[in-house]
């Protein structure tokens, strides 16, 4: 089996964007590419769901890279519910899989089914979320965003834009998923920043779980309770963009009545940017699909990898966000 491993990665393409039309099986798994046979690596990745279009566009990119680069790809959604998880995981365990690989719904309570994959000789690999488990060598690497950087970098923005404001600012923010890392994350490294500063003032704060409608839903509240808000911060753009609906609801307009900072990127999240409803958003990559298969194929092949690794992203004001958009790939 090593032998084999070895001749794919030898002869492995590895592809460098999204492209084509992956297509699932039946069990939610993409076929195997040319080669087939016992040769194929395959991955078991266990999704946290489709809770946005950030999400989406991760699972395309996935998909689509395991295709290019010939993995057999066994696919399955969370439905954002860790049990559901555990679940695929085990079930990739008992499938005698090559390599796991998932992004997990919240940060802690992985330690007995990686314990379980470690047992088995099966590596993982974390993409997208961490977990808090104490044992590092239950995973091989984990591949994603910093997201306290991401927090203090939208902290940043509002403070620079506030720098001669000498009155409070009130701020309400939509968190993601409770207990998830990028929830976790963002949220501190945004107090961490803004902390700084007394007025600077987090008036509200609660999950919209990632989705548009929880975030409308959140924001209606928000706006009910509070008559005085300035700065909405939104842990993703789907948040964001169902905040938008309920501040215009509420007769008021986004942009500029409240600003808005948000995280993602993604192509409905840019066009509000764009259009200034959105005043700033930081970029989080959903791309990982090429880089993911590229560790899978180094961890198999025995090749040391980095514990961690790191994804490459930037911000985008309005005006960067009207010159990215007709080249944007989610």
């Amino acid at each position: 089996m090593f032998k084999k491993i070895m001749a794919l990665v030898a002869v492995g393409v590895l592809a460098t964007a999204c492209g084509g039309g992956g297509e699932t099986t039946a069990d939610g798994g993409a076929p195997a590419a040319s080669g087939g046979g016992d040769s194929t690596i395959t991955m078991g990745f266990a999704q946290v769901g489709a809770e946005s279009g950030w999400r989406t566009a991760n699972t395309k990119s996935v998909q689509e890279s395991a295709k290019a680069a010939g993995i057999d790809l066994k696919f399955s959604d969370a439905q954002q519910k860790q049990e559901n998880q555990i679940k695929a995981i085990r079930s990739y365990i008992q499938q005698k899989v090559d390599v796991i690989a998932f992004s997990p719904v919240v940060e802690s309570g992985w330690d007995t089914v990686l314990q379980e994959a470690k047992a088995a000789n099966i590596p993982v690999i974390l993409t997208d979320r961490a977990v808090d488990s104490a044992d590092k060598t239950l995973y091989k690497t984990f591949l994603g965003s910093d997201f306290v950087e991401e927090g203090k970098k939208a902290g940043q923005w509002l403070v620079e834009q506030y720098a001669s404001e000498t009155g409070d600012v009130n701020i309400v923010e939509l968190q993601g998923t409770t207990g998830s890392a990028p929830a976790n994350d963002r949220k501190s490294g945004f107090a961490e920043v803004i902390g700084a500063d007394p007025k600077f003032k987090v008036i509200a704060s609660q999950s919209g779980d990632f989705t548009r409608a929880k975030g409308k839903e959140v924001m209606d509240a928000f706006l009910k309770a509070h008559p005085d808000i300035d700065v909405l911060y939104a842990h993703n753009d789907d948040m964001g963009l169902g905040a938008i609906e309920a501040i215009e609801g509420a007769g008021k307009v986004p942009g500029k009545d409240i600003k808005i900072i948000t995280v993602d990127a993604v192509k409905d999240g840019m066009q509000a940017l764009a259009d200034g409803k959105i005043n700033y958003i930081v970029e989080c990559s959903p791309l990982l699909g090429p880089q993911l298969m590229d560790l899978a194929k180094k961890v198999l092949a025995g090749e040391t990898v980095p514990d961690r690794v790191v994804t490459e992203e930037t911000t985008f004001t309005q005006e960067q966000a009207k010159q990215a958009l007709p080249t944007r790939q989610y």
